[in-house]
């Protein structure tokens, strides 16, 4: 097979490297939107291509001429969206799971070729590895049994917003409204590549906070 792959979050490029050095496809990879060509794609002939982790559009004639599957972390139809992981975790969830979908117009909606568990516990990093190592997994499915496809269940389906930089402030009504699991949550779902979480002091400046613990009173 020909497998063109187009992403630039550390995560995906991880799983296509890893793709390439155990299977015998010949491979383009993609590793940035500036990277990206249509022209190169379309050069290339894929039998399919792969956009995970990707965040702008891709038309439809694209869409038409090419096998496109995305990943998405969550349990496709529910997050349908932008910021999944963030909008899961602030919304206390822990369980989730890594989604591989045929890309359609319709944002997240097109059938499912894949779904494995996702745990949202513990540090990002740690979530983003149990990512990478799914994603894998799951394609690697598919290279030795073909797509298997299976239509979302629109009627149950959730969506969720893009979260901007300004979402990353700890306001004062959620300093003395909120839980500490919930302003751990914050903390910890806004780790490095995302703005990291902040408060914003009486002198106009930003408290930043990389990191949290919760300590429980005996």
């Amino acid at each position: 097979m020909r497998i063109a792959c187009v992403g630039y979050r550390e995560w995906a490029l991880n799983i296509y490297d890893k793709l390439a050095k155990s299977t015998d496809h010949t491979f383009l990879i993609f590793r940035s939107k500036a990277q990206f060509s249509i022209e190169a794609l379309d050069d290339f002939r894929p039998d399919l291509v792969l956009f995970y982790g990707w965040s702008w559009l891709i038309t439809s004639d694209l869409l038409k001429r090419h096998t496109c599957l995305m990943l998405h972390p969550s349990p496709l139809p529910r997050y349908r969206g932008g910021s999944p992981i963030q909008n899961q975790i602030i919304a206390g969830e822990t369980t989730s799971k890594v989604t591989l979908f045929v890309m359609t117009d319709e944002l997240d909606a097109g059938d499912l070729v894949g779904q494995m568990d996702l745990s949202l516990t513990g540090a990002l990093s740690d979530i983003f590895k149990r990512i990478e190592d799914a994603g894998v997994e799951l394609t690697m499915r598919i290279f030795q049994h073909g797509l298997q496809r299976m239509p979302q269940d629109h009627s149950i389906a959730t969506y969720c917003k893009r979260r901007t930089p300004s979402d990353s402030q700890i306001t004062f009504e959620e300093l003395v409204s909120q839980s500490a699991e919930y302003l751990y949550n914050k903390i910890r779902m806004l780790a490095a590549p995302y703005p990291s979480a902040y408060i914003l002091t009486a002198d106009g400046k930003r408290l930043i906070i990389t990191e949290a613990h919760i300590e429980r009173e005996d």
